[in-house]
């Protein structure tokens, strides 16, 4: 697949797979983050070990999962002036007769309250519907993480169900909440 094919931009933000150019922004947005606001926000992070070679690896393993139709990886970049503001995935969970993804989303703690998150999650949704061909798309939401719950309501996404142990996590099985659109029903 053509990288170029997985942008998208909305009014204010550009969404597309990082490139090796990106390394000194990507460094200096997560350099500048808060510290941790609540159990779900990472905070500042120890970046000593990510170098520009540590950056160049993992975005050809990016690529590597893009042209395998397993993993799409997805920064979120300003329109003005360029600054990455956070990161959206698609996984592949299954294609044939379902066509089905997950998304995940982290915006940079400092670019909160601004509408960026609903943005660039939704224009994301579209392009996942559009040029990946994914029919369903869920997001798998810890039962507490309150933002993430109200983010996937208010771009449509549907409550469907709690998954009881369904996700490994710091060496426990958590139950999740299923949230889910269909591409017939996304509005656009």
């Amino acid at each position: 697949m053509n990288h170029n094919d997985l942008t998208i931009e909305t009014e204010r933000l550009i969404v597309r797979p990082f490139v090796k150019r990106d390394y000194q922004n990507w460094l200096h947005e997560h350099l500048n983050r808060l510290p941790s606001q609540h159990k779900y926000d990472i905070g500042y992070q120890d970046m000593s070990e990510c170098t520009e070679y540590w950056f160049n690896e993992m975005i050809d393993k990016h690529n590597q999962m893009i042209e395998n139709d397993q993993v799409y990886i997805l920064g979120v970049f300003l329109r003005k002036g360029g600054a990455n503001i956070g990161t959206i995935d698609f996984s592949t969970l299954m294609r044939y007769n379902f066509q089905w993804g997950r998304v995940g989303y982290i915006l940079h703690n400092s670019y909160w309250s601004r509408g960026y998150g609903k943005e660039a999650v939704k224009a994301a949704i579209q392009l996942a519907h559009v040029k990946i061909n994914y029919h369903r798309i869920e997001a798998h939401i810890n039962l507490d993480n309150l933002p993430s719950i109200k983010l996937a309501e208010s771009i449509g996404m549907k409550y469907e169900c709690t998954r009881k142990g369904f996700i490994h996590e710091q060496g426990k099985w958590t139950d999740n909440l299923i949230y889910y659109v269909n591409a017939e029903e996304f509005l656009y």
